[in-house]
């Protein structure tokens, strides 16, 4: 077995990470204080324009796609690490990269499923970085977690020339960023179907359509999450596109959302490493730096447990995490499915421990604004919940195991 990293993606780890260390820790202070002066906290801070006009610059865009065409052509194992090094900044780095979800998903959607004249108007704008986009799919009046309940209804006008688009979503991610333009709805189009995942469909619906309203921004334990463009309710009142809108064909939404879901749990779960290990450094500052009862944390025995047992979580979930981009590579998503839903219930879990523990050696600091450990909890804790909450993938990860003694 070879553990070692290719060539290119130890150049592109090493460009990086000086990216990283020159631009974006650099910038974190200076986005606060722009983000404090905008007219709306939804606007984006100058600094973070000028961190994506340099990361195009040093030619670390686009990494995540593998489309050679439209991205950098990495396959998953190669962009893995590369993903692990932009958790350590999630406000500030994916973005700066164009990485950022829900733009990711929405891109690869496009690329794989969107036609010409779609890919034109909305995935090269989004490619460039000149606008954002959001994804609706989630909805408060019906449990999401199964993806067949959506109520939102998309149907044909009397004329068959338009799709009516009539529903509520929230938690509709991105959604508050002005620079949102375009949005991905997943709704009902064939609600009698039988085959309950072929009643779903999806269409583009720009943000400037009459009866999109992006209602209030939702709150994630208390944080409004400007970074990421918010989490938006948002009401389609008759919402009206044309009918060459669609993505795909009809019926086809519940497949492209898996495919969509696929990519984007690995993604999470790789840059969730780069939070455990930003927090690992920040215990470890915080534990030499600090006395208590006469000698150092680093030095009191439950510290030094807690420091011991989060290295050993990382290096297991780092592991898992790489076997689970190969096999996607190899063997395709359908193939690692099994590997792409263990690193879904393992890696959210174990991160939130292990920033929990950052948070409890930082007592009172560590539940402030003074350090990053409160935003990175609440931001690994959530993804317990975002692209399928934990019970369902274990429920079909059991199902999978025991089929085999059935």
């Amino acid at each position: 077995m070879d553990f070692a990293f290719d060539a290119r993606t130890e150049e592109l780890r090493t460009r990086l990470l000086a990216f990283m260390d020159g631009y974006v820790y650099p910038a974190q202070e200076v986005a606060e204080r722009q983000r404090a002066e905008l007219d709306s906290p939804w606007d984006t801070p100058r600094i973070v324009e000028e961190l994506k006009a340099e990361a195009r610059r040093q030619g670390l865009w686009n990494l995540f796609l593998p489309d050679a065409e439209h991205g950098a052509g990495l396959t998953n194992l190669q962009y893995a690490p590369l993903a692990e090094i932009t958790g350590r900044s999630p406000q500030l780095a994916p973005t700066a990269l164009n990485c950022a979800a829900p733009d990711t998903g929405n891109m690869e959607v496009l690329a794989q499923f969107g036609s010409e004249q779609q890919r034109k108007q909305w995935l090269e704008p989004l490619l460039a970085g000149e606008i954002r986009s959001a994804f609706a799919m989630t909805e408060p009046e019906v449990a999401s977690s199964d993806a067949t309940n959506i109520e939102t209804r998309i149907e044909r006008s009397a004329d068959g020339a338009e799709y009516v688009i009539s529903g509520r979503k929230w938690y509709i991610s991105g959604a508050m960023n002005p620079d949102c333009k375009i949005f991905i709805v997943m709704g009902k189009t064939d609600p009698d179907n039988p085959d309950v995942r072929r009643q779903q469909s999806m269409v583009l619906v720009p943000r400037d359509t009459p009866g999109l309203e992006v209602r209030r921004a939702m709150r994630v334990y208390g944080y409004e999450d400007h970074w990421h463009g918010g989490h938006a309710e948002v009401v389609f009142d008759q919402v009206r596109v044309p009918v060459t809108n669609l993505i795909g064909e009809e019926g086809g939404g519940f497949a492209i959302a898996q495919a969509r879901l696929g990519p984007g749990r690995i993604h999470h779960c790789m840059r969730l490493i780069g939070m455990a290990e930003r927090a690992i450094e920040l215990m470890c500052r915080r534990a030499v730096s600090r006395t208590a009862f006469g000698k150092p944390l680093a030095q009191q025995g439950a510290v030094q447990q807690w420091i011991a047992d989060a290295r050993v979580a990382v290096e297991q979930l780092r592991l898992l995490v790489l076997k689970t981009a190969w096999l996607m590579d190899t063997v395709g998503n359908k193939g690692a499915h099994t590997e792409i839903q263990s690193i879904k219930i393992a890696t959210p879990r174990t991160v939130v421990d292990i920033i929990d523990r950052a948070v409890q050696l930082h007592g009172a600091g560590g539940v402030s604004q003074d350090f990053p450990l409160a935003e990175l909890w609440a931001g690994a804790r959530t993804l317990m919940l975002a692209d399928g909450p934990d019970e369902v993938h274990q429920r079909s990860l059991a199902r999978r195991e025991l089929k085999k003694y059935l």
